[in-house]
């Protein structure tokens, strides 16, 4: 993790908002930066120091986790732990994630620091910062590229799995617990979010809950799944159909797949995520579907299931050697049903190589 640190370091002295402590509250980002994988703690991480504040619970765990950070236990509300702590590193300009903190834990915070007899008459500042832990981790470590590959593999074998086994008949419910079962039992340790498994006019909305709807043949079927493994997510969407698909599940798996195939093989290093995601959105939109395809391309991959890069039409995300993102493009018409088809991609020597290798046969139970 030293590494790390001193990556984070570098950025806190690079910063335009001048920092010279910053608390890291956010799961992902304290489990990267220190090893700990506890639910509940605090990183304080100065140019000089780095503490991970944690309660009794958590100590003997964050001593053995987090070797390169001083480990202090606290008890109770900030203002019995935080004044201290930050009068010891001599914070003055001390950073905090913005977009994970609460409003009203950035209020006990602020009024923790107010008491002038635990912090003097200088009030340190409090200065939110947007993405500094996150920028990190976009570029994935050697190891961290093993660990998704990892869980992209347990992710590929449950589709392979549940795909010779889905009927006309199933609910989605049974088919999304098959998948959760299968991937507890091989090797994760959960699943990286809440599984999608969405059938005929259900898979029109991209993030549909598995209900008590029966599949059916003819119908189309929207998969949407990751395993977790030691951390890492993967993330895999395939689209199929039972028996013979209609003619307008023929076009659009088509066009879907085309556009799919053609974001894989023209994405480049030194792109915008605007610019990644027109490669897709361009051959939809040529197809008359533009309107139905209101999501980005994709998305970073890692700790977390969305991470930066974001592939989208704002986006201004620069892709670089390392990064793995999602490509997955769909199409979704209301009262129908949707397809999307998602794989996980590396981008080495300025190209993007697949990691995800499962099956995109439309009817996944066909042996050709």
């Amino acid at each position: 993790m030293t590494s790390r640190l001193d990556k984070l370091r570098q950025k806190l002295a690079e910063s335009q908002l001048q920092l010279d402590t910053i608390l890291i509250s956010q799961a992902e980002n304290r489990r990267y930066l220190s090893g700990f994988v506890g639910s509940a703690g605090y990183l304080l991480i100065s140019q000089e120091r780095a503490l991970l504040a944690t309660d009794s619970r958590y100590v003997e765990q964050a001593q053995g986790q987090a070797p390169d950070f001083e480990i202090v236990r606290i008890e109770g509300e900030p203002d019995n732990w935080f004044p201290k702590l930050i009068s010891e590193l001599g914070a003055t300009r001390l950073g905090f994630e913005g977009s994970d903190l609460s409003f009203a834990a950035y209020r006990r915070l602020t009024e923790a620091l107010g008491l002038p007899d635990e912090i003097g008459e200088e009030r340190p500042q409090l200065i939110p910062t947007d993405g500094l832990a996150e920028s990190l981790r976009a570029v994935k470590e050697e190891e961290e590229l093993r660990l998704i590959s990892q869980a992209i593999q347990l992710t590929d074998a449950a589709f392979e799995h549940i795909s010779q086994r889905l009927q006309p008949g199933m609910t989605e419910k049974e088919v999304a617990w098959q998948l959760e079962k299968y991937m507890r039992e091989n090797g994760g340790e959960g699943v990286a979010f809440e599984l999608i498994v969405a059938s005929g006019p259900n898979s029109a909305f991209p993030h549909a809950r598995p209900t008590e709807r029966r599949l059916q043949e003819g119908k189309p079927i929207v998969i949407d799944i990751g395993a977790k493994v030691n951390g890492y997510c993967g993330d895999l969407t395939r689209s199929v159909c039972l028996g013979e698909p209609d003619e307008t599940f023929k076009r659009v798996y088509d066009i879907v797949l085309g556009a799919q195939l053609t974001a894989i093989a023209t994405l480049e290093g030194g792109m915008s995520g605007e610019q990644a995601d027109r490669l897709a959105r361009r051959a939809i939109e040529e197809a008359g579907y533009g309107e139905a395809f209101g999501h980005g391309l994709g998305h970073g991959l890692g700790l977390n299931v969305h991470e930066q890069p974001r592939l989208g039409k704002t986006s201004t995300d620069i892709l670089a050697e390392g990064m793995v993102t999602t490509i997955e493009p769909g199409i979704y018409l209301p009262g129908w049903g949707g397809v999307r088809i998602e794989d996980v991609v590396v981008l080495e020597k300025g190209r993007a190589r697949v990691l995800s290798q499962a099956s995109k046969k439309e009817d996944p139970r066909r042996q050709t």
